[in-house]
C-alpha cells in the first residue's frame, strides 16, 4: 500500500480487525447480559483464530510470490499455509508423511468430499491386512470431516479422529488436521487450487 493511502474495509486485514472487534463486542454485550463466558464465547465462530489443535490455527506474516488461494504445506515444519494475499497466510498444524512416505511435490485440489468415505489402497492394505476393506463416513472414520483429494496422487488433505497425531510423521502421506481446521480450510478452497508440499 502507498504511503498516505489510507485502509479502507475492503482491506482484508482491516476486515479481519473490524470482525474481531464486533465479535468481541458481542461477547462483551452477551457477559453484561448474565450469560456466562463459556456460553458467551459459544455463541460465535470465531472463524480463522484458535482450533481444537495441538498447534493452533492463526494468521500469520507469509512473504512469497504464491497467488492468493495457494496451499503450502511445509511438511518439516509440520505446518499448512492457506495463502490469502498482501503477504499473509491462515496457519494450521498438520500431520504428515512417516519416514519413508512422505513426499514432495505440485499438485492441484480435485475433488473435495465432506464425511467422505474410507476404502484403503491396496498397497495400504498390503502392509495392514487387519485394515476394513471399507468404512462409512463418521466420526470413527480416519479421513475425519472432510477431504481434499490432491491431483491424481492417492494422497489427500483430510481431517483426523487422531488429534495428537497432529505435529508428527504418521501418515502414509496423506496431510492430517484436526476437524474444525479442516473445516476451516475446505470452505476456503475451491476445486483446483495449486497444493505445494516441500
Amino acid at each position: 500500500m502507498a504511503p498516505g493511502v489510507a485502509r479502507t474495509s475492503e482491506d482484508p486485514m482491516i476486515r479481519s480487525l473490524l470482525t474481531r472487534l464486533a465479535a468481541g463486542c458481542l461477547v462483551v454485550a452477551a457477559l453484561a447480559a448474565g450469560a456466562g463466558p463459556a456460553a458467551a464465547q459459544g455463541l460465535f465462530d470465531f472463524g480463522s483464530f484458535g482450533s481444537s489443535g495441538p498447534i493452533p490455527r492463526a494468521v500469520v506474516s507469509f512473504p512469497g510470490r504464491y497467488a492468493p488461494g495457494t496451499i503450502v504445506v511445509n511438511t518439516s515444519e509440520f505446518r499448512l499455509y492457506f495463502v490469502t494475499g498482501n503477504g499473509e497466510a491462515i496457519r494450521y498444524g498438520v500431520g504428515v508423511g512417516r519416514e519413508g512416505f512422505g513426499w514432495k511435490g505440485v499438485h492441484r485440489i480435485t475433488a473435495k468430499k465432506e464425511w467422505p468415505d474410507w476404502t484403503p489402497p491396496s498397497q495400504m492394505l498390503r502392509r495392514r491386512p487387519d485394515l476394513p476393506r471399507h468404512m462409512a463416513g463418521g466420526e470413527a472414520n480416519p479421513l475425519g470431516a472432510r477431504a481434499m483429494y490432491i491431483g491424481s496422487t492417492l494422497y489427500r488433505i483430510h481431517g483426523s479422529n487422531e488429534p495428537e497425531s497432529i505435529g508428527h510423521a504418521v501418515s502414509s502421506g496423506c496431510i492430517r488436521m484436526v476437524n474444525d481446521d479442516v473445516i476451516d480450510l475446505y470452505n476456503r478452497v475451491p476445486i483446483g487450487a495449486t497444493v505445494i508440499v516441500r
